[in-house]
């Protein structure tokens, strides 16, 4: 039984509610913080979300981080979802020269030998570029939910941002309180695409060496970082303080 087949069964009751204050959300973030670009992993709950800008026909930039080592799946998916949504997704890469020098002084696996050399992968490789990709937009949108770790069950929907002056105002995490169960029935629901690895339960997917699948009853994030202990698996992108802004939530 695949992911698709087993999650989708089990929705949660408040689902339809979910789904008409998400499609609000997003249009009032429209309004509020244009220009917007959604920054996108191709994971599942991405996938939902460039699902539902497409829906709503929303001028909203959808990007991604190539790290260079993506797996196979995930840049096919790419390119599938350009196809399915007659979008073009922007790509931003890491420096070459500056991953040869990490390299040349750390090792080819330096990533498992230390959290401190993994977190300067994750840097060169995704903070860097990030700073690229968030330029000149005033906010950025993410599949966040507070069910993926203990460190996201404290984010909330909006959250200001102090990156400087041609970065984002705010973090934007519509998804927020969806159950994977939300997720994967809107999938099934509107024949959303997705990554193949999903059927292989990989659940959250992100470079190649930093990836495995988990079994039924892990917790979502045990396949990232497998080697570290659960509160160093971010890779820096999302460790912020979060402030909740309720009059942004309506």
């Amino acid at each position: 039984m695949t992911p698709l087949e087993f999650y989708s069964k089990h929705p949660s009751e408040q689902y339809e509610q979910k789904l008409e204050q998400t499609r609000s959300f997003l249009q009032k973030i429209n309004r509020d913080y244009s220009p917007l670009v959604q920054a996108t992993s191709l994971g599942v709950e991405d996938m939902v979300i460039t699902d539902l800008i497409h829906q709503l026909d929303l001028p909203i930039q959808v990007s991604m981080l190539d790290t260079l080592k993506l797996h196979p799946q995930t840049l096919a998916l790419k390119r599938q979802a350009e196809i399915h949504y007659s979008i073009k997704i922007k790509s931003y890469y890491p420096n070459k020269r500056t991953i040869q020098n990490y390299v040349q002084k750390n090792g080819e696996k330096a990533i498992y030998r230390s959290t401190e050399l993994r977190k300067e992968c994750c840097h060169i490789r995704k903070l860097v570029p990030l700073t690229d990709l968030l330029r000149n937009y005033k906010g950025w949108i993410t599949g966040l939910r507070k069910e993926q770790s203990n460190f996201r069950a404290n984010l909330q929907a909006v959250e200001p941002e102090n990156k400087g002056n041609d970065q984002p105002e705010v973090k934007l995490n519509p998804l927020l309180d969806w159950t994977n169960g939300d997720v994967w029935y809107y999938v099934k629901t509107y024949r959303v695409p997705y990554n193949t690895l999903h059927d292989h339960f990989f659940v959250s997917i992100g470079c190649e060496p930093c990836t495995r699948a988990i079994t039924l009853g892990e917790d979502f994030r045990a396949g990232r970082w497998w080697w570290e202990h659960d509160e160093a698996k971010e890779c820096g992108l999302h460790v912020s303080a979060p402030i909740s802004l309720k009059s942004h939530q309506s």
